[in-house]
């Protein structure tokens, strides 16, 4: 059983996360890579080393909370955004807001990797740092971009067996409706571990 806290990223970012998962075509014993590691990704490296034992999981976070709690949470490796993985990707998963984190996630995949984007909208900021695309680095060699629209039923019933069974207790910081802005300022600010949840009484 999950708490209704516990219940209400599952529904969101794991669901959402676990479709991304099925969507990279990840077999067991490839690398995993997952760029960004908030509510989604927290979820996904749990779900990873259940279904995929063999496989390595590498995370790409800018804040070193972050990527500590990757490490914590099973991740071989974890780097800043920019950094190169020491091995070479099957497939990666964005869960950013962000466009660099794209093309930097590009240059870490194997010829033929998939890169799945899982967020709902990406920020203008810093759209012009696709213009660092550079073919034979980012795209050549059959490298493929998949982007994740909308979960369906399927994925939300399948996945919340597989979050019973293994178990995935989600962590999570509760706020009330009245600290809603000191949520979204700790979001802004990249104080991060794993979910918050608004409860509203």
């Amino acid at each position: 059983m999950f708490s209704d806290s516990e219940a209400a990223p599952l529904l969101c970012s794991g669901a959402v996360g676990y479709r991304s998962l099925r969507l990279t075509n990840i077999k067991n014993g490839h690398n995993l890579g997952l760029t960004g590691f908030g509510a989604s990704a927290h979820i996904v490296i749990k779900m990873a080393g259940h279904k995929y034992p063999n496989s390595k999981v590498f995370v790409f976070a800018r804040s070193e909370k972050e990527r500590n709690f990757a490490v914590e949470l099973g991740a071989v490796w974890a780097g800043d955004t920019e950094e190169e993985s020491p091995e070479k990707l099957d497939c990666i998963i964005d869960t950013t807001l962000v466009w660099k984190p794209i093309v930097e996630a590009l240059k870490n995949l194997k010829s033929g990797g998939r890169l799945v984007i899982n967020a709902i909208r990406k920020e203008e900021m810093d759209k012009e740092y696709l213009l660092q695309l550079d073919y034979p680095t980012h795209l050549w060699l059959e490298k493929e971009i998949k982007s994740v629209a909308n979960v369906v039923r399927r994925d939300v019933t399948d996945f919340l067996k597989l979050a019973a069974e293994i178990p995935i207790k989600p962590e999570v910081q509760e706020f009330t409706l009245e600290e809603a802005n000191k949520a979204l300022v700790e979001l802004k600010e990249r104080k991060i571990r794993g979910a918050k949840v608004l409860r509203i009484n």
